[in-house]
């Protein structure tokens, strides 16, 4: 009897080893280089930055007039950004829009103007306005036509409300698009 629990144990021994020598294999591969030609299958999670965007004691009326006469002066488009700092997903957005190249065309083609709503009940009459429902989800853009100030785009069924599962190139697209 003693020899079959001594072959039992260096069999549940021997099979310890061979598994833990897998776990090890398998739980820390090498990481593999990405290939640039390929798109990612998922876009990764971006970490959410914390900036101070939206300024809740900012006039945003007062802020659209200015952006739009200076949007018509230098032949750009307004941007209108509705959100707040609480908000991780106008974290990436905003971190998006900043980030080269996207911030080089940002800078050409737009005036940006970030519009506080608070707790979603801020600034809701101006998001109305413009045609951007909110609360559908924030961040929630409008893009204005720097020459006539009229809406060429409202965001209608949050769009960007997930923009931390989004990659970058959502946010080069849109502004490919909407440049003037």
């Amino acid at each position: 009897m003693n020899s079959m629990k001594k072959f039992r144990g260096v069999v549940l021994a021997s099979s310890l080893l061979v598994l833990a020598a897998g776990c090890k294999k398998e739980t820390a591969p090498a990481p593999e280089a990405p290939v640039a030609s390929q798109p990612a299958a998922k876009p990764p999670v971006v970490p959410i930055p914390s900036n101070h965007i939206y300024d809740e004691n900012a006039d945003p009326k007062a802020d659209i007039a200015a952006a739009q006469k200076k949007a018509k002066a230098e032949h750009k488009n307004v941007i209108l950004d509705f959100g707040g700092d609480w908000c991780g997903d106008c974290q990436v957005l905003y971190y998006y829009l900043h980030k080269s190249p996207n911030a080089e065309v940002l800078k050409k083609n737009f005036v940006l103007v970030p519009v506080w709503i608070g707790r979603m009940d801020h600034n809701v009459d101006i998001a109305a306005k413009y045609g951007v429902p909110i609360k559908k989800g924030v961040p929630a853009l409008a893009v204005l036509d720097g020459q006539s100030g009229n809406v060429i785009y409202s965001q209608a069924q949050g769009e960007f409300a997930d923009m931390r599962h989004m990659d970058e190139k959502y946010a080069t697209d849109f502004l490919d698009r909407w440049k003037p």
